[in-house]
């Protein structure tokens, strides 16, 4: 199968161009242009494989959030006119990321085991279990690192260092519980739970906007709702749709992203399984078939094809 590892292009009226972990990024004036790839990334690292598939399912994932929250806050979208593709406002990035978690797993379950009852300043309370619920979500905000390690941090050293002023602070939290409870609910609907995720801000012309992507797979993490609770009093694991999977395939083989730690080749096999997880959960998460391009036609001609087609039909 055929992945999109780069798309580089040289677009008219192109300002700038960023390469993230998993995405490509053109600046044309006040609009910028995110291209999905299928490279894959876990603890801050791009992975050597790239997954089939991948950035489409993230791609139509957060297009399909997005436009289902955007009346709880506003975001950049504009269009999409590629499955690998999304067109949005270009906006000043907020330099944290708003991590809101309803469950105590991944991350903060592994503080949780190693002693620790405090996460970015949030006490957690004793005796819990790992995926438990929270008595509440609790936000535990990352420092957005342009390369490296994203590091927790608390509300409060936020505000002291001045990285967001408090009351824009405040208003990020209003809107990052708002909509993960509208990812629970939507999520809910769907025989899901949104156990936590991260959402992204932005200021445009004075005013906050969602930026990047919602509620993907690579963003969030979810259990099946079916048998949530037996597994759980019976001390099972939580099967998961995210990609936790990955990470833990990665510390199994002594890869978490720390100094020295080689990262492990991925067989074909597990590369086909990774997608099919994906793809699973774009279907399971929207409702929608996951429909695959058409494969005699060259991805990256029709991506580039595709955005000159939307920025010369919306200059």
């Amino acid at each position: 199968m055929q992945s999109i590892q780069r798309a580089e292009f040289q677009l008219p009226g192109q300002t700038g161009f960023y390469r993230g972990k998993v995405r490509e990024v053109y600046t044309l004036g006040d609009k910028m242009i995110l291209v999905a790839t299928d490279r894959i990334s876990a603890f801050d690292y791009v992975l050597s494989r790239s997954i089939p598939f991948k950035g489409q399912v993230l791609n139509q994932i957060a297009a399909y959030f997005l436009a289902a929250t955007s009346d709880v806050a506003p975001n950049w979208l504009i269009g999409v006119p590629d499955p690998n593709v999304t067109v949005g406002w270009a906006c000043e990035p907020y330099q944290v990321e708003m991590v809101v978690r309803g469950y105590l797993t991944g991350h903060a379950f592994r503080l949780y085991q190693s002693g620790m009852r405090k996460i970015c300043g949030v006490l957690m309370p004793e005796g819990m279990r790992e995926n438990d619920p929270f008595p509440k979500p609790i936000i535990t905000p990352t420092t957005k690192a342009a390369e490296g390690h994203d590091e927790d941090i608390s509300r409060e050293e936020i505000i002291r260092q001045q990285i967001v002023e408090a009351n824009e602070y405040e208003q990020l939290e209003n809107y990052s519980l708002q909509l993960y409870q509208r990812g629970v609910d939507m999520a809910k609907k769907r025989g899901l739970i949104l156990v936590d995720t991260k959402y992204e801000f932005g200021k445009k012309d004075g005013s906050i906007f969602v930026i990047d992507e919602i509620h993907t797979p690579d963003s969030s993490r979810y259990f099946y709702a079916d048998g949530y609770e037996e597994r759980q009093s019976r001390g099972e694991k939580q099967p998961q749709l995210s990609k936790e999977f990955v990470r833990e395939w990665l510390i199994a083989r002594g890869f978490q992203g720390k100094d020295g730690q080689i990262i492990p080749n991925m067989p074909d096999e597990f590369v086909q399984e990774i997608s099919e997880r994906y793809i699973q959960l774009y279907e399971k998460a929207t409702g929608l078939p996951f429909i695959k391009p058409t494969v005699d036609v060259d991805p990256l001609v029709r991506i580039e094809q595709n955005i000159l087609r939307f920025l010369k039909e919306n200059p």
